[in-house]
């Protein structure tokens, strides 16, 4: 008997030891129906109008709105810093005080109305959040034990190339507690929709974690944007991060000539590597980047959105990508004010329209938002994508030339009538076509609603 119960004890042991190996995975986050169909727009407060502050965002708003965007995303509206500061006006990531607003863009009040009216239209409002870092003149600065150390105890960057910058410890609990009420205070007093948080990945998840459940405690419908690409961050803290690796892979194939067939080999990557469900926030152009438009050049460039845009995730657009602006903004523009320049728009007359048309047709359609993605072959997979989404009923083909080779073959779409629904193209190019031969110039793009 002794043996059969030791034998029955082992068994059991080993059972609880292994079945965590074929636990299905975390979760994601659920995500509310607003963020699955929204579009992000990134606004540099201080270059995204001729006078840089609230009332120049806000005197935008209905062009905001008219363009189809839902979302507007404002980069750090703290005080910079200028110890230690890079160029002329510093980095907007080198806060001073995270409970202040910056004297150039305006006043509280500005901000409160600002988020009003954006309201009123119908668009959400989030900040973005430096929670890694302050500048190094910050009001923190009088609780040196908030920062980190280094060998000889003096406060450190959190890299040695961000020298413009001193890196927080979220080993203190008081520094917790000091950023958790922060962001209440925000959420709270501003009415604000959520936040974006820069280096997001730096800070612990489990920081995170927590402020999330106080911050739904005020307003439970938010979005929290998490700048990582970090799975464990969408379990419970974060809705969406940054398709950091969908965005790399698209670069060096735009810009640098790699296989086209080298994206869906990443995408379906990292649907195995984050959490069932996740959603991320996808992106062709930044201001951690040079322009898309310099990247890629033009055409290349609204290639890559329409990629974007018929993607799964959240698509997001950059302070005047959309009428095609060049004006940089990564380093050292960033430490530097240079506005958009919005007369660009004549230049460029195609751009604005294809992007209203592209942001309208995804926003009509949810096949084009979180519906399946099946990719399949086409006869130059080094340059080419081929891929269906699907959802409610719906079907969309989507073909994408990235290269500046034109293409004439076949692609593994099911015979049949399809719509040509690609935005840019006149009404004469509206018409049915039959699949599966594919005609595409170079950087060409086409997006079908099959109906037959």
């Amino acid at each position: 008997m002794r043996t059969t119960a030791r034998r029955f004890a082992i068994v059991v042991l080993i059972f609880i030891l292994v079945l965590p190996l074929f636990a299905a995975p975390p979760a994601a986050h659920p995500v509310a129906d607003w963020i699955k169909s929204g579009v992000i727009y990134e606004v540099n407060p201080r270059t995204f109008s001729a006078s840089g502050d609230f009332r120049g965002i806000e005197q935008r708003l209905d062009f905001l709105h008219d363009l189809g965007v839902t979302i507007v995303w404002l980069m750090p509206i703290h005080p910079v810093g200028q110890a230690k500061k890079k160029g002329s006006i510093g980095s907007a990531y080198a806060v001073q005080d995270y409970y202040g607003i910056n004297p150039s863009y305006g006043t509280k009040d500005d901000l409160k109305h600002l988020v009003s009216e954006a309201h009123k239209r119908g668009l959400k409002v989030i900040i973005d959040i430096v929670a890694n870092h302050t500048a190094w003149d910050s009001v923190l600065m009088k609780h040196p034990e908030f920062y980190k150390k280094g060998a000889q105890g003096n406060i450190i960057p959190p890299d040695p190339d961000w020298t413009d910058v001193a890196g927080l410890d979220y080993h203190n609990p008081q520094l917790r507690i000091y950023m958790t009420d922060m962001l209440k205070y925000w959420l709270r007093d501003f009415d604000l929709d959520g936040f974006r948080c820069d280096v997001a990945g730096d800070v612990p998840t489990d920081f995170w974690e927590n402020a999330r459940v106080e911050l739904t405690k005020i307003k439970p419908d938010i979005v929290m944007l998490a700048e990582a690409n970090k799975p464990e961050l969408l379990v419970k803290a974060f809705d969406l991060d940054y398709a950091w690796p969908f965005h790399s892979t698209l670069t060096d194939v735009a810009e640098n000539g790699s296989p086209a067939l080298t994206i869906p080999s990443k995408w379906s990557a990292e649907r195995e590597r984050f959490p069932k469900g996740a959603l991320e926030m996808r992106f062709s152009d930044d201001h951690d980047e040079k322009r898309a438009i310099a990247r890629f050049g033009e055409r290349g460039a609204l290639a890559a959105s329409a990629l974007v845009f018929t993607m799964d995730g959240v698509p997001m657009l950059y302070n005047g990508m959309e009428v095609g602006d060049t004006t940089e903004s990564f380093a050292p523009a960033l430490f530097e004010k240079l506005p958009v320049f919005w007369a660009i728009s004549e230049r460029r007359a195609n751009f604005l329209p294809f992007y209203k048309q592209l942001i309208a047709l995804r926003r009509a359609h949810p096949a084009l938002q979180q519906g399946e993605t099946e990719w399949v072959e086409n006869g130059a997979p080094d340059r080419i994508l081929t891929y269906f989404r699907r959802s409610a009923g719906e079907e969309y083909f989507v073909a994408i030339n990235l290269s500046n080779r034109p293409y004439a073959g076949v692609a593994g779409a099911p015979d049949g009538e399809y719509v040509d629904e690609t935005p840019g193209r006149d009404e004469v190019a509206r018409r049915r076509v039959t699949l599966p031969a594919l005609v595409l110039g170079a950087w060409d793009f086409r997006i079908y609603r099959r109906v037959r």
